[in-house]
């Protein structure tokens, strides 16, 4: 993400936001809520003469709009954000029209913005600067490529030989090259996670076979195969050691962090009641709220009373374990300072 301020006059204002990957898109779902003011240049038909025996088809051609935005659609498949609104500024003011929003695509959106909200901005431009960070989890005959995205891991290609724990040399062999061929779009880092001594023998094949793209890679230990090991993988945290994006790890720290207090009868809160009366005491030590209340009006009462009290606002993805587990319990909890009543 590229990201330009303007002026901001008590946190309202103007910052001009270039996405350049579907991470940056997905964050935009997240920034640009109904009510904002966003301006583009977009494709819309203008008035032109046309012949009544044999009327012409319109051009679109490139204008610049200012949309009230009414609702926001993430379409993660197509790599596209719709935002659609009444055009307030430019041509055919109080029609509707809808933004398709893709990477390398300019906007301008103009409201009121929280802290939670620069911080994503902040997270998303320095991630900017590294490329994509992706996760192999192997057993013997099996393995899963993750893409690490900003709103969680996104499986890329499961690959299966073979007939698992009895597999002979040559097939583990055959089944390694199957991999490596699997790997060649990934030019970023590389984690080969999984249990046993498999991950070890994959590593003494790719370094052979491409030593300067495994120079790359790193190998964890980890529990577990599939998803369950992504997650072993970031709560490690690998990930902040190999790109600096810490969310996704304190994501799964947090939450581990608020299961464990819950088990031991820990100062915390959970669901909207719970957690309002904690705000009020003053005893919220960090609020944790899923990405698809951030603009409920009372979750963001309660995340402007957080931030008043100089507590913490980590807003958790539900396309990701935490995100679901929190989601599961009302998605709204926090950790306190103390316990209260």
């Amino acid at each position: 993400m590229k990201a330009e301020f303007g002026e901001l006059q008590k946190s309202y204002g103007e910052i001009r936001l270039f996405p350049e990957n579907i991470d940056d898109i997905w964050h935009l779902s997240h920034l640009i809520a109904p009510g904002d003011l966003v301006f583009a240049t977009t494709l819309r038909t203008g008035d032109t003469a046309t012949d009544k025996i044999r009327p012409e088809k319109a051009e679109k051609r490139p204008v610049r709009l200012g949309i009230r935005v009414e609702k926001v659609e993430f379409h993660h498949y197509a790599n596209r954000l719709r935002v659609t609104g009444l055009i307030e500024h430019g041509m055919d003011q109080g029609s509707h029209h809808t933004l398709n929003i893709e990477t390398g695509y300019e906007i301008f959106v103009i409201r009121q913005w929280w802290k939670s909200d620069l911080e994503r901005i902040d997270r998303a431009v320095k991630a900017s600067v590294y490329d994509v960070i992706h996760i192999l989890t192997i057993e013997e005959g099996e393995a899963e490529l993750f893409r690490i995205r900003h709103f969680g891991p996104e499986l890329v290609i499961t690959i299966t030989m073979g007939s698992g724990k009895g597999m002979e040399v040559n097939s583990r062999t055959s089944f390694f090259e199957k991999v490596l061929g699997q790997l060649d779009p990934v030019n970023g880092p590389l984690v080969i996670a999984g249990p046993g001594f498999i991950k070890e023998d994959f590593m003494k094949f790719f370094r052979a076979r491409e030593s300067e793209k495994a120079a790359k890679a790193v190998v964890v230990e980890t529990r577990r195969t599939g998803a369950g090991a992504v997650q072993e993988v970031i709560g490690l945290g690998t990930l902040e050691k190999l790109a600096g994006d810490l969310q996704l790890a304190r994501e799964v720290n947090l939450m581990g962090e608020f299961l464990k207090r819950i088990s031991k009868g820990g100062p915390v809160a959970y669901g909207r009641t719970e957690v309002k009366n904690a705000g009020a005491c003053g005893a919220i030590e960090v609020i944790l709220v899923v990405d698809t209340l951030i603009r409920d009006p009372g979750i963001v009462a309660l995340m402007e009373q957080a931030e008043r009290s100089d507590a913490g606002v980590i807003v958790f993805s539900t396309g990701f374990e935490p995100g679901k587990q929190l989601e599961a319990l009302g998605g709204v909890a926090a950790l306190l300072r103390y316990r209260i009543g």
